[in-house]
């Protein structure tokens, strides 16, 4: 049985639920075609962490995003 995690960075506008059920048949379609699992055997966990609670460069998601806002810069 597969158990896939993904992880996303929770969002000011959530990623809703019919984005997180697409994401959810994409990835068991994908292990179905690539590793021949049967779909209903495939678990897929969506993990939304809080921007405060992660960090690249030393610094916060949420102090990421403000810098990049401040210079106009989306990604």
């Amino acid at each position: 049985m597969p158990l896939v995690t993904v992880k996303l960075a929770r969002r000011d506008e959530p990623t809703s639920s019919e984005k997180k059920a697409t994401l959810i048949a994409g990835i068991t379609a994908l292990l179905v075609q690539t590793l021949d699992k049967r779909p209903e055997d495939v678990v897929v966990l969506i993990d939304e962490l809080d921007p405060d609670n992660w960090g690249q460069g030393g610094l916060t998601a949420t102090e990421l995003r403000r810098r990049r806002a401040a210079t106009g810069r989306t990604a």
